[in-house]
């Protein structure tokens, strides 16, 4: 194990005031560190900060944007709803985000120089106003793609939605009209998609194609819908089959005004282009010895940790992708990365961070469609009870089930939300539970105020067994769920 000494790190630099780089901050001060942010912009926010006009070497978003994720899932766990100076810190925290500098592949696309239209990166987007009467051609069919592509074509003459390999299109909203992140994301779920992944998404697939048949619309990718991250969209199928919308394959060539496609169909007179391609790996102020590649990604352990350094003063916060929100996954990061400055948690040797990282990383390509657009991607659920391990705040689902059998059913059985990283250990807070039991009163609110969600009888997480023979079947599911967790 590295040796670390706790008094040595005290002040820490936390580079990015956005949502990893704030979460990073509180953590810091939950265990009497001393942050100090570095923000290269006016304010805090970062990429959800909304800018008028797009700034070089920052993040942005559109004026439309839609978060993918629920707001119960959002949520982090203990909360819900121009001069020059240099200084020495004794840590860093990395907060800067995969979102500041765009991907942009010209060299891919013969004859780009000829096109007499307007293009641009999707970072520049703001919304649909200069696009009214026009043809645009919108390249990627990640989720910003298909909201810009939609957004667009609501005022333009036609869209046109490029995509090399297609995708699997989920719906923010899911039966009942309530967010599907919250009814297919609990542990018991998780559990058996990981003992049957290849049935678990076959039904998933089948469950998409009820909503619409993605052969018939042109979106049926090669790949299985648990090898890459999904397209969350609630009006893309809409807007296709009314024909605002038309799927195209990859763009072969540029012939001025004329788009020429992979299957040999071509498009006259385009106005605009979009270049909705992603963004690239960029860190150009760390030095070139902390830049080192495993795979698409950085050399980090559990992607966090550079395991070369003689002392663990780095940590590298939100630089990671899995089927759920990041929030969650950068507060964990955080909490993690500060009691390893403390001296509270300690990492493996180098040599076995690194075996570690080739193992995971050799994993990570055989189970996902890994690029350099989406260098990292992670089991979600698996991966923050990995980190929660190392401080001591995984649920124990048996020692759950013999102190607090409701709750344990609910950790068990409910939507996975972050609350459940605050029941016990380092950060404990005293609200975690009854923010589980009240996370589905919070997510019908909305929709009447004068109505108390209990009376909605809205259960979808059903009630704790009280016979003898419903205890046993629980009892046994949650040990079998416990053991699974802990292997």
């Amino acid at each position: 194990m590295s040796s670390f000494v706790s008094s040595m790190v005290q002040k820490v630099a936390v580079i990015g005031a956005g949502m990893s780089g704030l979460t990073s901050i509180k953590s810091c001060l939950e265990e009497g560190l001393e942050p100090t942010c570095f923000e290269s912009g006016p304010d805090i926010g970062g990429l959800w900060r909304f800018k008028e006009e797009p700034e070089p070497g920052r993040a942005n978003i559109y004026e439309s944007v839609v978060l993918n994720s629920s707001k119960e899932r959002m949520a982090f766990s203990d909360f819900r709803d121009g001069r020059q100076e240099s200084e020495v810190f004794d840590a860093v925290m990395v907060c800067t985000g995969l979102f500041t500098t765009p991907n942009l592949p010209l060299k891919d696309f013969p004859g780009i120089e000829s096109f007499t239209g307007k293009y641009f990166h999707s970072r520049e987007y703001q919304n649909a106003e200069d696009m009214r009467g026009k043809r645009v051609v919108v390249i990627g069919i990640g989720s910003s793609g298909g909201d810009i592509a939609v957004e667009i074509s609501q005022v333009a003459k036609q869209v046109y939605l490029c995509s090399r390999s297609g995708a699997w299109v989920v719906s923010r909203v899911g039966p009942r009209g309530l967010p599907v992140d919250m009814m297919y994301s609990s542990r018991m779920d998780q559990m058996l998609k990981s003992l049957f992944p290849s049935q678990s998404s076959r039904t998933i697939e089948k469950m998409l194609n009820n909503v619409f048949d993605h052969e018939l619309y042109g979106l049926k990718p090669q790949h299985s819908i648990s090898e890459k991250n999904t397209v969350v969209s609630d009006a893309l199928p809409a807007r296709i089959i009314s024909g605002r919308i038309q799927l195209k394959k990859n763009i072969k060539e540029f012939r001025g005004s004329t788009l020429v496609f992979d299957d040999g169909s071509a498009v006259d007179q385009v106005d605009v282009v979009v270049f909705a391609t992603g963004y690239k790996y960029s860190f150009p102020f760390l030095p070139p010895n902390l830049q080192e590649m495993s795979g698409y990604h950085l050399c980090l352990y559990k992607h966090v940790f550079p395991p070369r350094l003689s002392k663990p003063t780095l940590a590298m916060v939100g630089l990671i992708f899995g089927q759920g929100s990041q929030s969650p996954l950068a507060e964990m990061q955080a909490r993690w990365a500060t009691r390893v400055f403390k001296g509270l948690a300690r990492l493996p040797t180098k040599e076995m961070m690194l075996d570690k990282i080739a193992t995971l990383t050799g994993t990570m390509h055989q189970r996902y469609a890994c690029y350099e657009g989406t260098p990292i991607q992670v089991k979600y659920m698996s991966y923050l009870d990995s980190v929660a391990s190392q401080i001591g705040v995984k649920p124990n689902m048996a020692l759950l089930l013999l102190k607090d059998p409701r709750l344990a059913f609910q950790v068990l059985f409910g939507p996975f939300t972050s609350y459940q990283y605050r029941l016990s250990g380092p950060g404990r807070w005293a609200g975690a539970r009854q923010a589980i039991f009240s996370q589905w009163d919070r997510v019908v609110r909305p929709f009447n105020k004068k109505v108390d969600p209990k009376a909605l009888k809205i259960r979808m997480v059903p009630k704790a067994p009280s016979s003898v023979v419903g205890m046993v079947l629980f009892s046994s599911a949650a040990l079998l769920c416990g053991s699974f967790y802990n292997t």
